[in-house]
């Protein structure tokens, strides 16, 4: 799993896709090979996802596997263009892990991000403060240098929000989240306050699952869905766990994790009373 990581999800199904056109086609990795001037290690490669493939090789297999059907070519060709796509991150490469460079690119690309969360404000919604007491426990130590960098990142990160076409983003959050008053209760009611600002954004809404539900939902922890264009019939679920993070395609395990979220959502209090909640307990820290 850890090398699945290296290979951005757009190209892994990009080639598993194309696998499956080719043996319908009946065509060996030989003569794929072939027909893009090399060997069937490189299809192989493509097809695993561990190599891209440009939009004239593309081209080349799509007219070898003989695929007509004009809704799967233009959904093949807009999953190769992530090949062209560079973020801003580019520049920092060599200091960021390959897991975290597919998440960058899961986030660069989604038009609807759904994340959950069991134990702190997700990422994306986080104030400098509370991001820097937050990434400060993780489980591997870091240098202040490390800890500014890793800081800066996760703001960075936040620039989504301002593009001109930002993405949808749905977060559903336990109540032990917002009232864990990590970095101290001002940092904490600085933080519930960002979140209410943030909700005023037609594109953000924001839930909370009190702790007085009686429904439990298993969920197996905290996870992000990241959905794509319906060209592209992508979506992706990262899970963290304490070393390591995970990124699921499989339509059935998907599915499964969809169905988790809405019923999250069924649980949770509406966007306005969450707001409502979310602003009474800042005002509650602010008293103290």
């Amino acid at each position: 799993m850890r090398d699945q990581s290296r290979r951005p999800a757009r190209r892994r199904r990009l080639g598993s896709e194309l696998r499956a056109l080719r043996e319908a086609a009946s065509v060996s990795l030989e003569e794929a090979g072939r027909a893009l001037h090399g060997d069937k290690t490189k299809i192989s490669r493509q097809e695993t996802g561990q190599q891209r493939v440009s939009r004239l090789e593309l081209e080349v297999l799509l007219g070898l596997y003989q695929a007509a059907n004009e809704k799967v070519r233009e959904r093949l060709i807009a999953l190769s263009a992530e090949e062209s796509r560079h973020g801003w991150w580019r520049r920092h490469g060599e200091m960021l892990h390959d897991g975290f460079k597919e998440l960058l690119s899961l986030e660069a690309d989604a038009v609807r991000i759904s994340a959950f969360q069991t134990q702190v404000v997700p990422g994306l919604l986080q104030t400098q403060e509370y991001a820097t007491a937050v990434i400060s426990g993780c489980s591997d130590p870091l240098a202040k240098e490390e800890l500014d960098t890793y800081v800066d990142f996760r703001m960075s990160r936040q620039s989504i929000f301002l593009r001109e076409n930002p993405p949808e983003y749905r977060a559903v959050i336990m109540e032990g989240a917002i009232r864990q008053q990590i970095g101290g209760a001002e940092v904490l009611a600085d933080q519930l306050r960002h979140l209410v600002a943030l909700s005023q954004s037609p594109a953000l809404t924001i839930q909370v699952v009190p702790l007085s539900r009686s429904v439990f939902i298993d969920t197996g922890g905290s996870f992000v869905i990241y959905s794509y264009p319906d060209l592209m019939d992508l979506d992706v679920v990262q899970v963290e766990h304490l070393d390591s993070v995970f990124y699921l395609e499989d339509d059935k395990t998907v599915s499964k994790y969809q169905r988790v979220i809405d019923g999250l959502r069924g649980s949770a209090l509406p966007p306005d009373r969450s707001i409502q909640f979310i602003s009474s307990i800042a005002r509650d820290l602010e008293g103290e």
